[in-house]
C-alpha cells in the first residue's frame, strides 16, 4: 500500500512540476529606431500584471538593443513600456504564447517625430525569422532534427540573431549533439553575456563531453539566487533529469537553507533515486521549516513509508 501511495505521490509530482515548468513564458527580440532600423542603446523595458497577481519588473537592453524577458506565469496579460532617452515610450499590453518561443522587435519614435509609415501589405518576410519560427514550430513537435537544421539556417542568414542561437543551442543539447551546443551558447553569449540558459548549456555540454575545467567556469555563471535554481531544477526534473536536477537543488539550499520548498523537491528526488537517508533528511529540513506547508502532509506520508 505504500509503495503504491508512493508511486501516485511520485507521479503527481511530475504533474505538478509539468504544470509549473508550463506556465512560464519569454519574450525577446531588439528595441530598434523606427526611422533608421538601427538598435538603441540603453533602452529600457518594464512591464507589469494587469490581472491575477501582482508583478513588476524593469530589464535593461543590450548595446545591439537586444533585450530577453522571462516570466514565471505566462498565463495573465502584461502591460509592456517600451522607452529610451529622446524617444517617445511605447505600451501595448500582450498576452504571451505558452510552450512556444515569443520572439518579436519593437521600434520607437524620436520624441517630436512624425510617426514611420507601417511596411507595405504583402512584403517578404524577414527569411531569418521565417526560418526561426518555423524551427520553433519543429522543435515544439519533437522534431530536433529538423528543428536545429532551421536554426542554424536562421542564424546563418542573421548572425546577430539571439534567439535563433540560445535556440540552437537547447535543441543541440537535446540531441546530444554537444560540439554545436557549445558552439551555439558562445554565441548567444557573445551578444548577451547575463544569460543564464546558456550558461547553463554550456555546463552540461561540457559535463557531458569530460570538459571539467571549461564546465566549472560555466558553473561559477550560474545563478546563486536560490529561486532560479529551483526554477532551473525543475525543468530538469520535467525532462527526467533527477541526477542533475539533484545538483542544482542542493545549490538552491547552499544559496538559501530555508528555501522549504527547495527541500520537499530534493527529498522527493532523494524517493526516485533510492537515497533513503538523504530524504529522510530532506523532508525533516523541509517540515522543520514548513510544519503546516502544503506539501507536509506528503512528506510526513513519505517519512513514514522510508522507515
Amino acid at each position: 500500500m505504500r509503495r503504491s501511495l508512493a508511486l501516485s505521490l511520485v507521479l503527481s509530482l511530475f504533474a505538478a512540476a509539468n504544470v509549473f515548468a508550463g506556465a512560464e513564458a519569454r519574450l525577446s527580440g531588439k528595441i530598434l529606431d523606427a526611422a533608421t532600423k538601427k538598435p538603441i542603446p540603453d533602452a529600457v523595458v518594464k512591464l507589469e500584471a494587469i490581472e491575477g497577481k501582482t508583478v513588476k519588473q524593469e530589464h535593461k537592453a543590450k548595446k545591439d538593443g537586444g533585450f530577453a524577458v522571462f516570466l514565471l506565469d505566462g498565463t495573465i496579460r502584461y502591460k509592456f513600456t517600451f522607452e529610451a532617452p529622446g524617444y517617445a515610450p511605447y505600451e501595448e499590453v500582450i498576452k504571451l504564447k505558452l510552450g512556444e518561443p515569443n520572439v518579436r522587435d519593437f521600434e520607437l519614435i524620436k520624441a517630436g517625430s512624425a510617426p514611420v509609415a507601417a511596411p507595405a501589405a504583402g512584403a517578404k518576410p524577414d527569411p531569418a525569422v521565417e526560418a526561426y519560427n518555423t524551427g520553433a514550430s519543429l522543435s515544439n513537435s519533437g522534431d530536433y532534427a529538423g528543428a536545429m537544421a532551421k536554426f542554424q539556417e536562421a542564424v546563418a542568414a542573421k548572425p546577430d540573431l539571439t534567439a535563433g542561437w540560445m535556440a540552437l543551442a537547447k535543441v543541440a543539447v537535446k540531441t546530444k549533439n554537444y560540439p554545436v551546443a557549445i558552439e551555439a551558447a558562445k554565441k548567444a553569449l557573445e551578444i548577451d553575456d547575463s544569460d543564464v540558459d546558456m550558461w547553463s548549456v554550456l555546463f552540461q555540454s561540457y559535463t557531458a563531453t569530460g570538459d571539467k575545467a571549461n564546465a566549472a567556469i560555466a558553473e561559477k555563471k550560474l545563478p546563486a539566487n536560490a529561486p532560479g535554481l529551483f526554477n532551473q531544477a525543475a525543468r530538469l526534473i520535467n525532462e527526467g533529469k533527477d541526477g542533475e536536477a539533484e545538483n542544482v537543488l542542493k545549490q538552491a539550499v547552499a544559496a538559501d537553507e530555508k528555501f522549504a520548498v527547495a527541500w520537499y523537491e530534493l527529498g522527493m528526488v532523494y524517493v526516485r533515486t533510492a537515497k533513503s537517508a538523504e530524504a529522510k533528511e530532506a523532508f525533516n529540513k523541509y517540515l522543520a521549516l514548513e510544519p503546516n506547508g502544503k506539501d507536509a502532509p506528503t512528506a510526513k506520508e513519505m517519512l513514514n513509508y522510508l522507515k
